[in-house]
């Protein structure tokens, strides 16, 4: 047995010079990998292997050959399971995190979906700060191949829209992004929606063209949970003459909905 392990590390040491590390994010993406293909879930530690070996297939363009990791160990709890699955996509490449700094206009929003084109926004927060521009902190689905991020940072970047890749920032993926908002205190006549709609690519440009420029959106939160319906929370500045036409505006849109001004969490935290 000791002499097959010398002679399977030498082999090791011929194709492999350095160390090789990988990211938080790339052993999530590592754990879905192997539930996708065992169905077993394991802890962070037992997916390393797994891990490293897809960093090494990138990092040296192999090809043609057999590559084995050992899966072991079962020492997950359930709650950690939250933070595998918000941070596999951003390990396999496939989501980017941004933050987009846009005209705080009525259309805003819209611009800046359609500016996105076909790919998927899976997160989308932002909250009124001033009068003049707004900061939003944005999730969109991206491909390592077809569509890579910087493809994304790129088109963006194009149509005019200063843009700051978050992707690799562990502050924004680990708190920014559950913090954005706070009281506004120059926001008025604000109401306060829940709305529901069928999650599909580019729903969320529908709702928002559905919703239009009538009035200014001064909050909106939105989160893809791989869900078969949209969830979204939105504030809108409705002068208090205009209020009685709020009814027909939504039953337009179509999307089951609930009026979330008195809540006392929206209040409290948002108000």
């Amino acid at each position: 047995m000791a002499q097959i392990g010398k002679h399977t590390f030498d082999i090791c040491k011929d194709y492999v010079d350095d160390v090789i590390t990988v990211s938080t994010d790339e052993i999530c993406a590592a754990i879905k990998d192997i539930y996708d293909d065992t169905r077993s879930i394991t802890e962070p530690a037992g997916a390393l292997g797994v891990a490293g070996i897809k960093k090494y297939v990138e990092l040296y363009g192999v090809s043609g050959q057999t590559l084995v990791a050992i899966d072991s160990g079962a020492n997950v709890n359930f709650d950690r399971l939250r933070h595998v699955a918000e941070r596999a996509e951003l390990g396999e490449g496939r989501e980017a995190i941004i933050a987009v700094t846009i005209p705080e206009k009525p259309g805003s929003f819209k611009a800046f979906c359609k500016a996105i084109g076909k790919r998927q926004i899976t997160e989308f927060n932002y909250r009124y700060h001033t009068d003049r521009e707004a900061h939003i902190f944005v999730g969109v689905q991206t491909h390592p191949e077809n569509d890579p991020r910087a493809a994304l940072l790129s088109s963006l970047t194009e149509q005019g829209f200063p843009v700051l890749d978050l992707t690799h920032n562990e502050l924004a993926k680990l708190h920014i992004r559950h913090m954005v908002g706070g009281h506004a205190a120059r926001v008025s006549d604000e109401v306060v929606f829940r709305f529901e709609f069928p999650e599909r690519p580019g729903a969320l440009f529908n709702f928002l063209n559905k919703l239009g420029g009538q009035w200014n959106i001064s909050m909106f939160h939105y989160r893809n949970h791989g869900a078969a319906d949209g969830r979204v929370m939105a504030g809108l500045v409705v002068p208090e003459d205009e209020r009685h036409l709020i009814p027909a505006a939504l039953a337009e849109i179509g999307y089951p909905y609930w009026d979330e001004t008195d809540n006392p969490a929206y209040k409290l935290f948002l108000g």
